[in-house]
């Protein structure tokens, strides 16, 4: 494993590549307000962020990530256009599963906050990483949350299984359970049809929700029962595109051919920033796509995911990144603007020999 002084003379070039590529430095603080970031990270890293309490200042936290803060920033004061970089230490707790990792290390990252041409951003950054990270060869993978949360958009549905499907885009488990609930594929529980049979228990009331939270959960409940199931031709398609694994080249042909119309927008959007990518020198033909890449990772991507990894699948990824417009609509107070960045861990470049 490489010492804390060979990871930051790494993280310190790559951060000097960032300033060359155009990016102002930036350094937010180690210690950040809690109540606020952990509403807006992913299970993952809200599970894993080091939480504390200071008298004056209330619940803080170690920073887990810098893409927040910095975002925070950019919206309170920033220019436009903009690009950022930076270069420090994060924290994680590990749990058993990954208690050979460090909790403790550096990141370096590229942040662009540009109206002008998104796909074209995606192109920069991704391109940026790429050149930067050659010298490892490593494998790199695309994806897109767009099309997952436009293919559910696009159901004949509801409006409340579409928003609760969306918000659980990026928990494939719990997705696919609600999937399987609202196409009619699994029984619906004793206790909820008892439920919305009209039959009450007779135990006293306790938790936080009033009776008519609960009597307004319900009604719900009893719309969504009455509710034609989603239809299993719509559930295979759904199926197919989490699944749809190609090369880049070919993904835009591919994701036409699930024949899900809801797609059309998304697709354009995809074929745009392949055409960004191709012209900044990426071999498309070499380039792995998979429609689900980055379920599993924070939850503020929207949009373009991307990450470069070994080939050893229990090595963590050496650089990952992607979309989050929604996230500076949240961070904006409503105003918002595309933005697109990533992060490197220089320890892990310098795990693999370093850079050339």
């Amino acid at each position: 494993m490489a010492s804390k002084a060979e990871a930051r003379s790494i993280g310190q070039r790559l951060l000097a590549a960032f300033e060359a590529a155009g990016a102002v430095e930036v350094t937010p603080d180690i210690l950040q307000p809690a109540e606020a970031l952990l509403d807006l990270y992913g299970e993952d890293i809200r599970a894993r962020a080091y939480v504390t309490a200071d008298p004056l200042r209330g619940e803080m936290m170690l920073r887990p990530d810098f893409t927040v803060p910095v975002v925070q920033a950019h919206m309170a004061e920033g220019a436009e256009p903009a690009r950022y970089a930076y270069m420090g230490e994060v924290f994680r707790k590990q749990d058993h599963r990954g208690a050979a990792r460090v909790a403790e290390y550096f990141q370096a990252g590229y942040e662009v906050f540009d109206r002008e041409d998104p796909e074209a951003a995606d192109a920069e950054v991704f391109a940026l990483f790429a050149k930067l990270l050659k010298p490892l060869a490593l494998s790199a993978t695309i994806g897109d949350i767009g099309l997952l949360r436009a293919a559910v958009e696009g159901l004949d549905t509801l409006p409340a299984r579409k928003a609760a499907l969306a918000r659980h885009i990026w928990r494939p488990k719990r997705f696919h359970r609600l999937m399987e609930r609202y196409a009619g594929l699994s029984p619906m529980p004793e206790s909820r049809a008892a439920l919305l049979a009209g039959a009450r228990s007779d135990a006293p009331w306790i938790g936080l929700r009033t009776p008519e939270e609960m009597t307004a959960r319900i009604a719900v409940l009893q719309a969504d029962a009455a509710t034609a199931p989603i239809a299993a031709e719509d559930v295979a398609r759904l199926d197919a595109l989490f699944a749809l694994r190609c090369t880049a080249d070919r993904a835009p042909a591919q994701l036409s051919d699930l024949g899900i119309a809801a797609l059309a927008p998304a697709i354009a959007r995809l074929e745009r920033r392949l055409a960004a990518l191709d012209a900044r020198g990426i071999d498309l033909t070499a380039l792995a796509f998979e429609a689900s890449h980055g379920r599993a990772t924070m939850e503020y991507y929207d949009g373009f995911v991307f990450s470069f990894e070994t080939a050893d699948p229990g090595f963590p990824p050496i650089a990952s990144g992607g979309r989050y417009d929604a996230l500076t609509r949240v961070l904006g107070g409503g105003r918002e603007i595309p933005a697109v960045g990533g992060v490197i861990r220089p320890g892990l470049v310098a795990d693999l020999g370093g850079l050339a």
